[in-house]
């Protein structure tokens, strides 16, 4: 906390909240990163310019901030059967797909990678890591328990059972997203990944 935090008065989470819902609606509606002015965002959330720049020192570290708070944690594998584990880990990844909010901020952070590497290495942290090394650890079981050949690339694999709903999410926003394609991602993929049948 700095000097000036603790002389003034305490930091208000309502207007923290009016910020970052701001930011949200803007992208939703489809408004570029790179149009998105603090002058903007302070007008759209009814405070003024300056009450933004108390709490944020510039644009990119709000869009932290408004990452941070879409982070939702992935549900807890059950570990019981490795299909069901990835089935429910997709269908999560289907849902966010389905709210608007979460999409438009994806896609918005994607398309700021090469001007704002730091906001790319924050969601890396923030949303994907703990996803993907959940889906790896379930990866690892199924090898393990015989569900998975053990000899194919893990990382390569995780890529093949999430990439297709990532597709469909953040370069094709007009594709469907229907009920049962997560089902159908991980049976397509475990076919092609099962050890051979004992003969």
């Amino acid at each position: 906390m700095t000097t000036a935090e603790r002389r003034g008065r305490p930091r208000s989470a309502a207007v923290d909240t009016a910020v970052i819902e701001a930011v949200l609606r803007l992208l939703e509606e489809g408004t570029p990163v790179g149009r998105l002015s603090i002058e903007r965002i302070a007008r759209e959330a009814g405070v003024g310019k300056a009450t933004v720049y108390r709490r944020w020192p510039g644009k990119e570290a709000l869009l932290l901030d408004v990452m941070r708070s879409l982070d939702v944690h992935t549900p807890e594998a059950a570990g019981v059967s490795v299909r069901d584990d990835l089935v429910l880990m997709l269908e999560f990844l289907r849902r966010r797909g389905l709210a608007k909010r979460s999409s438009a901020v994806m896609r918005a952070v994607i398309t700021e990678v090469t001007s704002h590497p730091n906001l790319w290495k924050e969601y890396q942290d923030t949303v994907i890591r703990g996803r993907r090394d959940a889906v790896y650890e379930v990866l690892r079981r199924g090898m393990a328990t015989g569900e998975i050949r053990a000899d194919v690339d893990l990382e390569l694999l995780a890529d093949l059972f999430t990439g297709p709903m990532l597709a469909r999410v953040v370069l094709h926003e007009w594709q469907e997203l229907p009920e049962g394609l997560a089902e159908r991602i991980v049976d397509t993929v475990l076919e092609g990944v099962r050890p051979p049948a004992a003969i």
